[in-house]
């Protein structure tokens, strides 16, 4: 929530359609794990003291309950869709009391709206679950579960498991164009800008806290999406409506950078650990074509207000569309129900040139055993 709260990796608008639940991908229901910002939050900052939260209405209006959640969404998030296709119950934010004894078998979510890569971004909303303290929270999950199941058990879990980051956006939405001569603007160049973000986001897989050697063995990474479309920014940087240049310009630079880098990492270990979501390549059609996806605008939110709903927050006093299903976009920043289940769609059973170097059904029919 809040202003860009994110950016909106809107990942892999995909290119097939489903409505309301996706494939399963297996029969028997793995761990799952969750890294990142607002797109794949489940409810952590409803436990912190910061603006960055999606707890109160129209928040969740098409749950079950009709009631907020914490997530960024009308209904169900990015997570919620992956879940279904392990066929596994949604994972539970780290920080919710319920998080305990069989329910840590299912995985957590650690996700925090607002994040970025580096620890300087979304600085805005101050309490905030940076990236190297959510990592530090996986290394605490697997403490306690070696409690409840033993440490070989536990070992076995996580290995056999999956895990979902998505970070970035916030990273040029929250910090590089957040204002005019950011710090980071003046320190970097665009292009330079991105090779920098990669390298760090390389040290959060690989050095800083070692994800690979925390025993995770199968990590899908997305990208960003569309960040220069979302309807924020159309109303805030663009006179006619159409994409802000500057950010599509960092979207085009930063994902293919994301592939090689994945492509490297699973080159140093040997194996296909990594995934990488190309959003660049997925989202073209969906955000230039919404009606061939069913949707009957991709330019304007369905709750907010301004110039294509993109002005502000998403709240209670805002214009609310009447049948989400045919918005892209649910908030100013964030994709609706329906679109993360097509994004997630693509994911699981789209082709290698959208998802590097395999999709995700391929990834988890792979021997479970991928250790070097």
């Amino acid at each position: 929530m809040a202003n860009s709260m994110v950016l909106v990796s809107l990942m892999a608008l995909g290119l097939l359609m489903v409505f309301s639940t996706t494939t399963q991908v297996e029969a028997a229901a793995r761990a799952f794990f969750v890294f990142g910002d607002s797109l794949v939050d489940n409810g952590n900052n409803n436990y912190l003291a910061t603006t960055a939260r999606a707890d109160s209405p129209p928040y969740g209006i098409d749950t079950p309950t009709h009631r907020p959640t914490g997530r960024f969404s009308n209904g169900k998030n990015i997570p919620d869709f992956i879940s279904d296709a392990l066929g596994s119950e949604p994972t539970l934010p780290y920080l919710s009391p319920e998080l305990r004894g069989e329910k840590l078998l299912v995985g957590a979510n650690f996700a925090s709206a607002g994040v970025g890569i580096l620890n300087d971004t979304g600085i805005q909303f101050i309490n905030i679950i940076r990236m190297f303290r959510q990592l530090q929270y996986f290394q605490e999950y697997q403490t306690r579960l070696a409690e409840l199941v033993g440490n070989d058990e536990a070992q076995r879990i996580v290995s056999d498991s999956l895990v979902l980051i998505t970070v970035g956006g916030n990273d040029f939405v929250n910090n590089y164009f957040l204002i005019p001569f950011s710090a980071r603007s003046r320190q970097f160049l665009l292009p330079d800008y991105v090779t920098y973000l990669i390298s760090e986001y390389k040290k959060i897989l690989m050095v800083n806290v070692r994800l690979h050697d925390l025993g995770a063995r199968r990590v899908l990474v997305t990208g960003t999406g569309p960040l220069g479309c979302v309807p924020a920014e159309r109303a805030m940087r663009s006179s006619n409506g159409e994409c802000a240049p500057e950010l599509q310009q960092a979207a085009s630079l930063f994902n293919p950078q994301l592939v090689q880098m994945i492509n490297g990492l699973n080159s140093e270990y040997g194996a296909n650990i990594f995934i990488a979501a190309n959003t660049q390549l997925q989202t073209s059609d969906f955000i230039t074509n919404p009606g061939a996806y069913g949707f009957t605008t991709s330019k304007i939110a369905c709750c907010g207000q301004g110039p294509y709903n993109g002005i502000g927050l998403c709240t209670a006093f805002s214009n609310l569309c009447s049948n989400r299903d045919e918005y892209v976009f649910w908030d100013p920043f964030h994709p609706s129900e329906r679109a993360n289940g097509i994004i997630i769609n693509n994911i699981i059973s789209g082709s290698t040139n959208y998802v590097s170097p395999m999709n995700l059904s391929t990834l988890l029919a792979l021997n479970s055993d991928m250790r070097t």
